[in-house]
């Protein structure tokens, strides 16, 4: 098991989920039960799947919890530049979100690997 808040990956996808919350508090009324909502459960999906994984017994089981994780950061991804096309973020919000998901996709894929060679 990890000490998951020390874990930088952890808090980094923590950091996103907060301001994936604050930049969708502003979405469309219509849109609180659709966009809004899928995108803010994609968010906390990363951290929470990490938080999982680190609190799994075995090298094996975290690197899936990670595998989850990054699919989540896809989705999310995903999510934010369809707002972004329906014209609900402005790039100022956008850009830094998405190097944000960039930059935990890089780490993820890192102690992906690290943690399957440490079991070899």
């Amino acid at each position: 098991m990890h000490n998951l808040k020390e874990l930088k990956i952890w808090q980094k996808a923590m950091d996103l989920a907060v301001n994936v919350y604050k930049a969708t508090q502003h979405f469309p009324k219509e849109e609180t039960y659709n966009l809004t909502a899928q995108t803010r459960r994609s968010a906390i999906s990363i951290p929470s799947n990490i938080a999982e994984g680190a609190g799994r017994n075995s090298a094996n089981e975290f690197v899936h919890f990670l595998g989850i994780s990054n699919g989540s950061s896809y989705e999310l991804q995903t999510q934010l530049i369809i707002s972004d096309r329906l014209n609900l973020l402005k790039e100022e919000t956008l850009n830094p979100l998405l190097g944000s998901i960039d930059e935990l996709q890089k780490m993820n894929y890192s102690f992906q690997n690290a943690l399957k060679n440490n079991t070899k």
